[in-house]
């Protein structure tokens, strides 16, 4: 075996690019429910992106009544639906749309 056949043999796969972040810095999230837990009602905006872990981007999020931000990775993460500017839909039509 030559130098050359060992380094070809060594070489590892090609790099499998990280996932790519599907929320943006301002957008409106909210963490999803956890198990055994009621779902979770706060939403967060998104102060930065941050690099995955994992194969997860991650996010920092922050809610405007804490002191804190927080770190979450996007898999625990959803996006808040907005409301009609009056703020006056219903149930049905936020779940099903207009229509």
């Amino acid at each position: 075996m030559t130098i050359a056949t060992y380094r070809r043999r060594n070489i590892g796969p090609p790099a499998i690019e990280a996932d790519t972040h599907i929320f943006s810095t301002g957008q409106s999230v909210r963490l999803k429910g956890r198990i055994g837990g009621a779902p979770a009602t706060n939403s967060y905006r998104i102060t930065g992106t941050l690099p995955p872990v994992n194969g997860s981007p991650q996010y920092r999020i922050r809610n405007e009544e804490e002191r804190h931000e927080r770190v979450a990775t996007q898999d625990s993460l959803e996006q808040v639906d907005s409301v009609d500017d009056d703020g006056n839909a219903t149930l049905s039509e936020r779940t099903f749309g207009h229509g």
